[in-house]
């Protein structure tokens, strides 16, 4: 399984040409095998949430993303205007990426054993 995220920026303009700050571009696709993906059509998982991200600030405009197994196979991209948000999102991927890899054993795993030391 391989998680590839690109990030990008581009410079903002206002209406006279002004210099109004960065907006910036997260891209993340995950890629699996062909073993795995039998797994996730077979158990129809492309609709289930594997992360999600919010964020409701002061004067910002609200931001509500749900990465689903489909959408983190497509790949997916996200704007946003500051830095930090950008890292929070990428987090988010990351980890809807690792979320995928557990479920992905749990669908292969039927019909074994497994045995947990607690």
């Amino acid at each position: 399984m391989k998680l590839t995220i690109k990030r990008s920026q581009a410079d903002v303009k206002g209406f006279f040409g002004g210099h109004k700050g960065v907006s910036f571009s997260l891209s993340g696709r995950c890629e699996i095998s062909p073993n795995e993906r039998s797994l996730v059509e077979k158990y129809k998982v492309g609709d289930y949430v594997l992360a999600q991200y919010q964020k409701q600030g002061k004067g910002e405009e609200p931001m509500n993303l749900n990465i689903t197994v489909n959408g983190l196979l497509a790949g997916t991209t996200v704007e946003t205007g500051d830095i930090k948000t950008l890292r929070e999102l990428e987090n988010s991927m990351k980890l809807g990426c690792s979320n995928l890899k557990e479920l992905l054993g749990v669908m292969a795993s039927f019909g074994g054993e497994q045995v947990f030391d607690i």
